[in-house]
């Protein structure tokens, strides 16, 4: 099927899949978001709204449920790892359609694998999203960045179905890759997000202060990280990672940062426990890494003010 998407189910309306929900309505495409009951009804009755320099305020009209009833052409899986897997129950298989996309959003590299055991393998579309968005209450998200880009891929999708998604997303708003290798797409944020998640979480402090405080420690990550990335068939430039870090502002915070501050589960396994895994299947050794893990999974286990 080469038409472009007309109906879009998003799993999780938080702030990337509410900005998505939104921008993607505004443009005059079905979209109906999948959450819990209270939040669904919020949506139904207020629709999302935007605040953003990019994209400008405004408020979208859409769909809501508490799961997929019908096919649509995409879904848009856009909740934490650490969800995932409770959140693909909104999500039943015989709901998807022969030719529905699923298009997870979610950091990791392990996350597509799971998805393709569950429905239609060929029909699993892995995005990488760029852009700084929060849900600051139900149907309510601040675009914080001045950009949103996604990277689009998915090895056994037909191109044109690909394609076809690009258009819609880009039409709507974010700029848009279709990218021939979908290792290569995952590793390149995995390679970048691990180092800079693991480490502002670690010390709780943000980039700046780690990038002049804890550099030996943030080059040996990024070299670690790196070689895990070469070994998995995908390239890896650590000075041109280390040059983005220092390219961003001081006060810079990670999404595991944010969600550590707030007492939220972490993606810990999703992202510090899949390099890990990946190390050990390739034989790269990753000392570092294996200790930021491991101090991080025992801080999660303490009690408060132990």
């Amino acid at each position: 099927m080469t038409k472009d998407i007309l109906s879009v189910a998003v799993l999780g309306p938080g702030g990337v899949g509410g900005l998505l929900a939104a921008l993607l309505s505004r443009a005059g495409h079905r979209v109906t978001c999948l959450a819990g009951e209270e939040t669904a009804a919020a949506l139904r009755t207020r629709g999302i709204r935007v605040h953003s320099a990019l994209f400008g305020d405004f408020t979208a009209r859409v769909g809501a449920d508490t799961e997929l009833r019908a096919p649509v052409d995409a879904v848009l899986i856009t909740v934490k790892h650490t969800a995932l897997d409770a959140a693909l129950a909104r999500v039943p298989v015989p709901a998807v359609g022969e030719d529905t996309l699923l298009v997870p959003f979610l950091n990791g590299v392990e996350h597509p694998a799971l998805l393709r055991a569950r429905y239609r393998p060929d029909r699993v579309a892995p995005a990488v999203v760029r852009v700084e968005s929060t849900r600051v209450a139900p149907g309510v998200i601040e675009h914080g960045s001045g950009f949103a880009e996604i990277d689009l891929a998915g090895d056994a999708v037909p191109r044109p179905r690909l394609d076809a998604l690009a258009r819609v997303l880009e039409a709507a708003g974010p700029t848009v890759r279709v990218l021939p290798d979908e290792t290569a797409a995952l590793w390149a944020k995995m390679a970048f997000l691990a180092p800079f998640a693991l480490l502002t979480t670690r010390h709780g402090l943000p980039l700046g202060e780690v990038r002049s405080r804890y550099r030996e420690e943030l080059t040996a990550l990024v070299e670690e990280t790196a070689a895990v990335s070469r070994a998995c068939g995908a390239p890896a430039d650590p000075a041109r990672a280390l040059a983005g870090y220092d390219s961003f502002a001081p006060g810079t915070k990670s999404s595991m940062q944010r969600d550590a501050e707030a007492g939220r589960p972490l993606e810990l396994d999703a992202i510090g426990g899949a390099l890990l895994r990946a190390a050990e299947r390739h034989g790269v050794a990753v000392p570092v890494a294996a200790r930021l893990v491991r101090e991080l999974a025992d801080a999660t286990r303490r009690p408060p003010g132990r």
